[in-house]
């Protein structure tokens, strides 16, 4: 997602001379070729989130176009004053990109763990929240968010990113994607953890189980029709995400359907419940540590559908 970030903001300001790239010590290698071209259009504020957020609002007010790019904790939460009250309750339009959310930057520990974001981003108003699955739609998500004349935030995963798009689709803000039909229970999914999300799903329908896969890549505003359409279509929701359940997806799907008086669909949320991330490891070591990897879901839907008969799995594998 990194670098297809980056090559997208290119591209974007070779027809935009507006556009700026702003760092805070972090990723600068890669933006060699971005720096090579825009020398003047490149500003590393050093590990200084802050201040380059408030240069990015004073940027903004004279007409530029900055794109703020750092580990997404130490925007989110060193820089939340400026986000909220330089940018936001100034209505700037300044591009805030977090990258390494969720557990990506694994071994690093759970300071580097960017798993409250979505929560505190979104409650503050005029902020538009992308959060892609993959490099495709970071691609889309980042011109979206240049064409948006306001406040963004672009929650990123870093390089190694697994494809789940394998052709172009119809990409429009707030509207989520159905990437597969299922009748029985709806996943909802955000984010790089929708890969895992769709390995569940193939495993799932091999034991019979027909499941609906939804990718919300925009978080704020929320596709409340695509999931009030699960809601009235299938027999439960299942959120997944690599983040607190408290105000992130699941709370966002969760306020849809106690808005819409969905009382009798069952839900649940599946995602950090009340703690930091545990323990170490790689990246995927840390989805199983944290209960969000593929058996993890699959053991959810079972759970969630309290399905009666037993399902045999297949050989090797245990539900």
């Amino acid at each position: 997602m990194r670098n297809a970030y980056i090559s997208t903001l290119h591209q974007l300001a070779k027809s935009n001379e507006n556009i700026l790239a702003l760092v805070a010590d972090n990723g600068t290698i890669v933006y060699d070729e971005y720096r090579e071209d825009f020398p003047d259009r490149f500003i590393n504020f050093g590990i200084s989130e802050a201040n380059m957020i408030s240069v990015a609002a004073g940027l903004a007010s004279c007409g530029k176009i900055p794109f703020a790019y750092t580990i997404a904790n130490f925007l989110a939460f060193r820089a939340y004053e400026q986000i909220r009250n330089d940018v936001c309750m100034q209505k700037m339009n300044v591009k805030i990109v977090g990258i390494g959310v969720g557990f990506v930057y694994s071994n690093l520990g759970p300071t580097h763990h960017s798993t409250e974001d979505i929560a505190v981003m979104r409650v503050l108003p005029e902020m538009t929240i992308f959060s892609p699955s993959d490099p495709l739609e970071t691609v889309k998500v980042t011109n979206a968010a240049a064409s948006i004349a306001g406040p963004v935030y672009l929650r990123l995963a870093t390089g190694g990113s697994p494809k789940i798009y394998e052709n172009n689709y119809d990409f429009e803000v707030g509207k989520g994607v159905t990437l597969r039909e299922g009748n029985d229970l709806s996943i909802i999914a955000t984010g790089s953890i929708v890969h895992e999300a769709l390995q569940a799903v193939d495993t799932l329908e091999e034991l019979g189980v027909s499941v609906r896969l939804i990718n919300i890549h925009t978080i704020k505003p929320v596709d409340r029709d695509i999931i009030l359409k699960a809601a009235n279509e299938t027999r439960a929701i299942l959120t997944v995400e690599e983040h607190s359940i408290t105000g992130g997806l699941g709370s966002c799907v969760a306020e849809v359907l106690a808005e819409e008086n969905c009382e009798h669909h069952y839900f649940k949320r599946l995602g950090l419940k009340g703690v930091f991330p545990q323990g170490y490891g790689n990246y995927q070591e840390m989805k199983v540590l944290n209960g969000l990897s593929r058996d993890d879901i699959v053991k959810e839907v079972n759970s969630l559908l309290n399905v009666k008969r037993r399902i045999q799995p297949p050989s090797g594998y245990a539900v």
